[in-house]
């Protein structure tokens, strides 16, 4: 089969399509699938540079749509061939991926083709960030990082529907008004903003924000510190920019301030069991569905191709989701 192995721990080069890999065999309790749409993550970059664990010779990749095509021994929780579905586990970077039928879910009839694999984990990311980690309230101030990333682009729409007050940061002219588009109601360029907690407080009035989100890292948590509100609370789910250095536990107290860090913030935490998926997972096509999320896909792109998209993701040139198909 076609697939992408990732030779050593590395740069993007580290990454090599092939086309005689093994197809996979389900085990007991997992489904093969054909994957059409292959999601890609920023995480893949943690991956695939070790900050995961993850050793050369395998296969990166947390999320895919396709269509079952077997099912191993015992239960696979009603899963039948021809079923389309979405599925989060590993291994996404290839034509076929055995995954457990428990972190498998069936694509809604309406959702047309791709928007499942581009919304899956950046969705439930979003999600479980507004609803589950910290709970944002109508008036609340919010200050999203990347506000026009994956996440960051969901975070806009979730947080303008919940009517909260939303702060956006970017680095491009292009990126502002992308995230203008799905819902931010103020915008930093953190490339021409010299001052940007001196920014968040005109705008917030002095009050500061309740929450800030953030998947950037090491940039900016000193600026995450002093933007953010007595009692409030610091999120941080990435570290595009490396992994964030400690914060003193003085500073925090000093406004009572609750940090969330990588580990607590991480999706597996609220998705990690067959009912908590599928919980997650209706809630998420039912705001597809209903509240008409716009799932912006960057582009589509052949598996053969990821190299250049590693290094697309890795220099801030893409927006929204990047999706390639085998």
């Amino acid at each position: 089969m076609k697939g992408v192995q990732m030779k050593n721990i590395g740069g993007p080069e580290v990454l090599q399509y092939k086309t005689d890999l093994p197809v996979p065999v389900p085990r007991g309790g997992e489904v093969l699938v054909e994957n059409d749409f292959i999601g890609i993550n920023y995480v893949d970059v943690y991956w695939r540079i070790g900050m995961m664990g993850f050793g050369p010779g395998g296969i990166l990749g947390r999320e895919a749509e396709g269509t079952v095509l077997s099912t191993g021994p015992g239960s696979v929780n009603d899963l039948k061939v021809g079923d389309r579905v979405v599925w989060l586990a590993m291994g996404g970077y290839a034509e076929y991926t055995a995954v457990p039928a428990s972190m498998a879910y069936v694509v809604p009839s309406d959702v047309k083709p791709g928007v499942a694999a581009a919304a899956l984990l950046q969705g439930l990311t979003a999600l479980t960030l507004t609803h589950r980690i910290y709970q944002v309230k109508k008036g609340d101030w919010v200050l999203v990082h990347a506000a026009a990333g994956g996440v960051g682009l969901w975070l806009c729409q979730l947080l303008k529907a919940l009517g909260a007050k939303t702060i956006g940061t970017v680095s491009t002219a292009e990126k502002i008004k992308l995230a203008e588009e799905n819902g931010a109601d103020f915008m930093i360029n953190y490339n021409e903003e010299k001052d940007l907690v001196k920014r968040v407080e005109e705008i917030t009035g002095g009050q500061g924000v309740n929450v800030v989100y953030d998947s950037i890292g090491k940039d900016q948590t000193e600026n995450n510190v002093n933007v953010v509100a007595k009692h409030g609370t610091i999120v941080t789910y990435g570290a595009a920019s490396g992994i964030p250095p400690p914060i003193s536990p003085a500073k925090l107290a000093a406004k009572n301030v609750r940090f969330v860090g990588p580990g607590e913030s991480s999706l597996m935490r609220y998705v990690g069991t067959p009912q908590e998926f599928e919980k997650w997972c209706a809630k998420l096509f039912d705001t597809i569905t209903k509240d008409k999320v716009n799932v912006r896909i960057h582009g589509t792109y052949p598996l053969s191709e990821v190299v250049r998209v590693h290094k697309d993701l890795e220099g801030r040139k893409t927006t929204g989701k990047v999706l390639v198909k085998p």
